[in-house]
């Protein structure tokens, strides 16, 4: 993998007037700083580890000498941006737990965590050694020969000097001559230490790269950028639920009730029968259109949380429905309102195909996931295979990284199983009363 900027600068006519020399010169002198520091680093986390294992204290310094290679490959990646202008993508995965032990056990697991640790040892001993000897050749003969003048005139005392200790200078012609030829090789030899320096990026981007990196960097933005989209989507269902609750819902209460003063005002026919009929629907207007905004995006859910929104469903569902949940407090947004509508079309399930006398919808938090499980006493042998419904759910959940599974045997129960990641810390405190209400251990819906 080539260094795209300065590969691209080193073919181009004007490299001499950009930055690329300097910035060529930045990158090889920083790598031996950095290379110096590493070093000196490595051998004092060896022998100091080394010499106190015996006695546990070590083992610590032995296991910072394991994953020394991290902290470098991060600067590396920075400091790859001086002459390479292509990001270098973070090649770890995130810890499965939190703390230091779960991140030491991740890290150590990880073949990329030994590839930075020979990168390190590679700096160590021999890329910086051979940075040093570039610079030093080039700073040495073109400083050297562009000092002979000063030289010169202070060491020299005017009359002669060795240049480069190679000839004698023994007038100031002679001396601005030397001094000419190393103005004259600077820029030639800016060249070989571009060349050098994009060799060394080129070879710190293969070692400091995964092909398996790429792929997981882009499964993340392909799951962040699916996440936006539900973020996007449920905006949007609010919007349309507010437009339709302050709007259209509020219009046509208006309308129910103008009409109905107009029944009380003109009761005779046949313009009472007309007033009774266009009142009555308004008032099924007004009752559809309640039922739609529910559908998008129930007012409770979004003011009262994922239980008490539950408790409503199970109020209006037309099976007795037993509902149990054990929550923290408010989950995210997006994971209550997934769990919601899984609830609800397990619900519906339930009352149009099951033919139980009762169901239960259970709820917790187990594991850092959401399980919410809705159980009926049918008869089960559901065939969901075809359910554009059920399928509708699967879809959302998986975007948040869960799963849905239906165990239906004949004769039954029916089992509905929704497990959502909600990782501890992402719920927030509820209010008082919402609080004690959760504790309440059975709430049954008929």
């Amino acid at each position: 993998m080539h260094s795209p900027g300065l590969w691209q600068a080193l073919r181009a006519p004007r490299y001499l007037r950009g930055p690329w020399p300097w910035r060529s010169a930045a990158y090889l002198l920083s790598g031996v700083c950095v290379g110096l520091a590493t070093l000196v680093s490595l051998l004092l986390l060896a022998v100091v580890g080394g010499a106190l294992a015996v006695v546990v204290v070590g083992v610590p310094l032995l296991l910072m000498f394991a994953l020394a290679g991290i902290p470098l490959a991060a600067l590396e990646r920075r400091r790859l941006r001086l002459v390479d202008p292509a990001v270098l993508a973070d090649p770890h995965r995130d810890p499965d737990g939190t703390g230091l032990a779960a991140w030491v056990r991740v890290r150590l697991k990880e073949p990329t965590t030994w590839r930075e640790l020979g990168y390190a040892l590679l700096c160590a001993f021999v890329l910086w050694p051979l940075e040093a000897l570039a610079l030093g050749t080039v700073l040495g003969v073109c400083g050297g020969l562009l000092a002979t003048p000063v030289v010169m005139a202070t060491v020299g005392g005017g009359e002669e000097v060795r240049v480069m200790k190679i000839w004698l200078a023994d007038s100031y012609p002679g001396a601005f001559a030397a001094a000419l030829v190393g103005a004259l090789l600077l820029p030639v030899l800016a060249y070989p230490l571009g060349v050098m320096a994009a060799g060394r990026a080129a070879l710190a981007r293969q070692l400091l790269s995964s092909r398996d990196a790429v792929v997981d960097s882009r499964i993340k933005e392909l799951g962040r950028s699916r996440m936006r989209l539900v973020d996007a989507f449920e905006a949007e269902r609010r919007r349309i639920e507010r437009d339709l609750h302050d709007g259209a819902q509020q219009r046509l209460v208006a309308l129910s009730m103008t009409l109905g003063l107009a029944r009380l005002e003109n009761p005779g026919e046949p313009l009472g029968g007309l007033l009774a009929k266009a009142h009555d629907e308004a008032g099924t207007a007004l009752v559809e259109i309640r039922e739609l905004i529910r559908g998008i995006h129930p007012r409770v859910l979004t003011d009262r949380g994922l239980k008490d929104a539950v408790e409503d469903v199970a109020d209006r569902s037309t099976v007795p429905v037993d509902v149990r949940f054990e929550l923290p407090g408010r989950l995210p947004e997006a994971v209550e309102t997934a769990a919601y509508f899984a609830v609800c079309e397990a619900l519906a399930n339930v009352a149009k195909h099951s033919g139980a006398g009762r169901a239960e919808v259970c709820g917790r938090i187990a594991g850092g996931e959401l399980v919410v499980e809705v159980r009926d006493d049918g008869a089960g042998g559901a065939d969901f295979s075809g359910g554009s419904g059920l399928q509708g759910v699967a879809d959302r959940i998986s975007v948040l990284n869960g799963n849905l599974t239906v165990s239906s045997p004949v004769g039954g129960p029916t089992e509905f199983r929704v497990r959502i990641p909600c990782p501890p810390g992402h719920a927030t405190t509820v209010t008082t009363t919402t609080a004690l209400s959760s504790h309440t251990p059975t709430r049954t819906r008929t």
